[in-house]
């Protein structure tokens, strides 16, 4: 399926949406697509006979800073039935980063939303369960904006580091050794 035919059946779906087409540098079908008409199109990219995307299989997100707009939100998409696979991304500004939560359509978007919140800051109203996944819970900030500070300075408070004496460690590896013959 081509950028042409599936911007054609998503603006059929959803007619005001303004659907564009995306380079793709390997060759799967990308579209924009505008972010107010996100959960419109994914119904329809999962519900229409001649789409059939049942699964999502990635949500991740790449950060464009100082452009504007500042983020794409990208979804991974496969049509098992039609054997497609598709690249839908919605632009995203700084400021104002966040998009419905599409669980009610995939319900595998819940963590992969999950994530992308906790790496990027990019809210999903109506999300079920909006907490950080990959990150402790009182962390600052989102690691994988650009403009996140590299050198950080701040004393582990989730968890300890176990400590050990040398004689401790080698007694451990010795046991281990022993109970695996």
């Amino acid at each position: 399926m081509d950028a042409t035919t599936l911007i054609a059946s998503l603006e059929e779906a959803v007619p005001s949406a303004a659907c564009e087409p995306a380079p793709s540098a390997d060759l799967h079908t990308t579209v924009f697509v505008p972010s107010e008409h996100l959960a419109a199109i994914a119904e329809a990219l999962r519900d229409r006979a001649d789409l059939r995307f049942a699964l999502l299989a990635d949500v991740t997100a790449v950060d464009f800073h100082p452009r504007e707009p500042r983020f794409e939100l990208v979804y991974h998409l496969v049509s098992i039935e039609h054997r497609h696979r598709a690249r839908v991304k919605v632009r995203l500004q700084g400021d104002a980063a966040h998009v419905p939560t599409l669980v009610g359509v995939w319900p595998a978007a819940n963590w992969l939303e999950r994530e992308v919140w906790d790496m990027f800051g990019i809210a999903f109203d109506g999300h079920p369960d909006p907490r950080r996944l990959l990150m402790p819970e009182d962390w600052d900030g989102f690691p994988l904006r650009k403009d996140y500070p590299v050198q950080i300075r701040k004393t582990p408070t989730a968890s300890e580091p176990l400590q050990l004496t040398e004689a401790e460690f080698r007694a451990n590896v010795e046991r281990d050794r022993l109970t695996r013959r």
